[in-house]
């Protein structure tokens, strides 16, 4: 679709909306003119929700429709029908979405979304009183939690692998998961260890919208900088200055503690696969399931090694553990914001979990 006709088309589902479609959840629009809505369409169309060549909107061409379970969030049809705003019980999809469907105005802007107040996480947690970030909760929580780790390895032995188990994806972009912290369990929360809470910055800086732009999701960075002295841009934030990673580097942002730990916790979990499990795992960032067998035990998934029928299938449960938590980490790139110490607190304690059966140097570490 061209820029005029992607435009006339969106002109058209925001006027047949009505006025308030112009304004953010809840708000009351003050400028209905062509003029400012060309705005508004401009800056939605650079951002990820209009990307009609994402992945996030084209992964079920070959089947023609997208299924139930991920239509709510990966077609606006698929969000409407969740909503209720097509008249059918609201909370859940009642049959697949169209594809090549993005996420555009009629998503946020019906009277459904409007009183979309709450939002439930992965884990069975309810959260009340979102408001305008409802929706961007309902798509941003996970597909699962550490509670789905705890249920899938209980009564089995820690270090024997067992075939009743596979890998289980977070999914991704889980800012609001991660955000709320050991509230929202989307981690594994290893027994007999505390997890920070939800990460509150400052009255004006506590919830989706307030940092993102609500039409191109880009962060506004002016607010942050302009408390944050001394720094040029969000990665080189910080605010805990302990030596997360064992690096014996404080000099870089929070960031570069969260992706150093993230480094060490990898190796641990190759080490612990070649030496505990007996097959060596390696990680593919890009490509479903994500973890597969290092066939030429070369440390990197190659091509011809991240193929579905090479997942890696030698599943302890303290493997599992540590591998879904580097997960969380790695699916949240912008955890060092959400909930830096949270993040890190999943990566200690993975690391000391493997620290048991594989050599890793824990004195090097500090937990937040």
């Amino acid at each position: 679709m061209n820029k005029f006709r992607q435009f006339r088309f969106l002109a058209a589902s925001v006027l047949s909306l009505g006025c308030a479609a112009l304004a953010p959840a809840g708000a009351a629009a003050e400028d209905t003119s062509l003029e400012a809505l060309a705005a508004i369409v401009e800056a939605w169309r650079t951002s990820p929700h209009a990307d009609h060549g994402s992945l996030s909107f084209t992964y079920w061409n070959k089947d023609g429709a997208v299924p139930e379970n991920c239509a709510a969030c990966h077609s606006e049809p698929g969000f409407i029908d969740y909503l209720g705003a097509d008249g059918s019980a609201p909370g859940l999809v009642d049959h697949p979405a169209a594809i090549n469907s993005v996420i555009g105005c009629a998503s946020c802007h019906t009277e459904a979304a409007h009183a979309l107040d709450s939002a439930a996480l992965p884990s069975g947690v309810t959260l009340e009183g979102l408001g305008a970030n409802a929706g961007c909760t309902v798509c941003h929580a996970g597909r699962a939690a550490g509670d789905t780790v705890a249920a899938a390895i209980q009564g089995l032995d820690e270090d024997t692998v067992s075939a009743d188990l596979g890998f289980i994806n977070v999914h991704y972009g889980i800012a609001a998961a991660v955000m709320q912290g050991g509230a929202g369990r989307a981690g594994f929360h290893y027994p007999g260890r505390t997890y920070a809470g939800p990460f509150l910055h400052v009255r004006d800086a506590n919830t989706c919208i307030a940092c993102h732009d609500v039409h191109t999701t880009k962060v506004e960075t002016d607010g942050c900088l302009s408390c944050h002295r001394g720094v040029e841009k969000l990665v080189d934030i910080r605010m805990r200055h302990a030596d997360f990673d064992g690096d014996s580097d404080n000099s870089k942002g929070i960031q570069a503690e969260i992706l150093g730990l993230h480094a060490r916790l990898g190796a641990a979990i190759q080490a612990y696969a070649r030496d505990i499990s007996g097959t060596p795992i390696g990680y593919a960032k890009g490509t479903f399931p994500y973890y597969f067998t290092d066939t030429d035990g070369n440390g990197v998934i190659g091509e011809d090694e991240a193929a579905f029928p090479n997942r890696y299938r030698s599943w302890t449960p303290r493997l599992l553990k540590a591998a879904y938590n580097y997960q969380v980490a790695a699916k949240d790139p912008g955890a060092y914001v959400h909930n830096p110490a949270y993040v890190l607190q999943l990566l200690h304690d993975s690391l000391e979990n493997l620290s048991e059966r594989v050599s890793v140097d824990m004195q090097a570490l500090s937990r937040p």
